[in-house]
């Protein structure tokens, strides 16, 4: 049954227009919904058409034009092929776009996010033993790329910016400690400044996941650019997309080079000749495609547009929330400025957050996330992390370095995570649509407050 759900909703076109269903038909669908579901065909259309993330949102003539392109001259590996690929170069282009707009000199594609990270460490001899500092709240790729390459990450509180606390960070500091990594998490950014100043004191790498941020910028400067090294996703629901894809960014010629390389089995790319290429060192296949690129360079080129169309839409709700006193905001740090991508805001304590939490979704508020209950973002509910359940045996100095994770607690990150609720900004809502629901998400805070 749930099967023919999925199909009738196949009949409905991209702009999800209805289209009749037999009587008899939908009876039969309702009836299964409310029991499995608790819902009706017309709720589960709802939830589904709902459910689009910024990116994807505004495919057009632009991404199919850079697809097409790769797809007529059919060349799909970014390296190689110089003369059948009739002067195609996807990946270069997009790579030469990442430079230009977000002011950096040197951009490197890469198959994902998490490979870029993991990728910056590598290129800033970031390995077995050495200790990288990183916030309670973001996504497990961010220990996952720090593990993958035997280092330790070393977890620490955030604060009101729902990044990294600066005086937490102080503490995190050893003699094994060789990097700092703020994630830019849902839109906005560390105080990079304070974070770049205990770098040079302690002589550490600054490394920016701006990956969640794409589109903001820190006193003029775009989130990526203001480290030693910066890293991108390109996933299917970043505020611009590849479908898979990511990049390392950096103003070091020595970190571009090694990260160039490493990300292509060590290919020193010198020459026109693939084959004859040396490798200067062992690397690893974290490659992008053409068609990823493609994707990319065209959604790169919207950006402005798409950060444009989401502040519209997020002026409108907050300004509609600025009116609850229960109500306060994430705290920008000084001189820096969201992406729009999300709107974070704060009440009085854990239980009203949940209550409105689950409000917002029996009432058809969809993608406001409450973090603190989530599996994926907070440290809360990383079992797997703190029990180090893997496929593979870990390195001793591994198992000793996470140690502290089988009795650390974060009060203060439990303080502003718990309390918090970060709602995502579509690019595909009307005007009328985002009024609307600014509207009722000030009734359902309202009447949960008052309760």
């Amino acid at each position: 049954m749930w099967l023919f759900c999925i199909e009738k909703y196949k009949t409905f076109n991209y702009n999800l227009t209805f289209t009749r269903i037999n009587p008899i038909e939908l009876k039969s669908i309702n009836s299964f919904l409310s029991v499995h579901f608790s819902c009706n065909f017309d709720l589960l259309i709802f939830k589904l058409k709902h459910q689009i993330m910024p990116g994807f949102e505004l495919f057009g003539e632009l991404e199919r034009k850079e697809l097409s392109d790769v797809l007529d001259n059919g060349i799909l590996m970014r390296y190689g092929f110089d003369v059948k690929r009739k002067g195609h170069w996807k990946a270069k282009e997009l790579e030469k776009e990442l430079e230009n707009q977000l002011m950096v000199k040197h951009a490197q594609l890469v198959s994902s996010g998490t490979a870029a990270v993991t990728i910056a460490l590598a290129a800033a001899g970031i390995g077995a033993g050495d200790e990288v500092i990183m916030p309670t709240f973001t996504f497990v790729a961010s220990f996952e790329a720090i593990m993958m390459l035997g280092a330790i990450p070393i977890l620490v509180d955030i604060d009101d910016t729902l990044t990294l606390d600066i005086e937490a960070t102080k503490n995190a500091i050893t003699s094994k400690t060789k990097a700092i990594m703020p994630i830019h998490m849902c839109g906005s950014m560390a105080n990079l400044d304070a974070l770049k100043e205990i770098c040079n004191a302690n002589n550490l790498v600054l490394i920016e996941d701006s990956s969640q941020a794409t589109g903001a910028t820190y006193k003029g400067k775009p989130l990526g650019s203001i480290g030693d090294l910066g890293c991108l996703s390109l996933d299917f629901v970043k505020i611009i997309t590849a479908g898979e894809g990511g990049a390392v960014l950096t103003n070091n010629e020595k970190f571009y080079k090694n990260a160039d390389h490493f990300s292509d089995h060590g290919h020193d790319h010198v020459g026109n000749d693939r084959g004859a290429e040396t490798h200067p060192f062992l690397g690893y296949n974290f490659r992008i495609s053409e068609l990823h690129a493609a994707v990319g360079l065209a959604q790169l080129r919207r950006l402005d547009e798409f950060v444009a169309i989401q502040k519209k839409n997020y002026s409108i709700i907050r300004d509609a929330l600025s009116g609850i006193p229960e109500v306060t905001f994430r705290t920008v740090p000084e001189g820096g400025e969201e992406s729009y991508s999300f709107l974070n805001f704060f009440l009085l304590d854990l239980n009203t957050a949940r209550k409105v939490s689950s409000a917002f979704k029996e009432n058809g508020i969809d993608a406001c996330f409450h973090y603190y209950d989530n599996n994926w973002h907070y440290i809360r509910k990383w079992e797997h992390l703190k029990d180090l359940k893997t496929l593979y045996p870990l390195s001793s100095e591994v198992k000793k370095g996470l140690k502290y994770l089988q009795t650390k607690t974060y009060e203060k990150s439990d303080h502003y995570i718990g309390r918090n609720i970060s709602c995502l900004i579509k690019l595909s809502w009307t005007e009328e649509d985002v009024i609307k629901r600014a509207d009722k998400m000030v009734e359902i805070i309202k009447k949960t407050c008052s309760q």
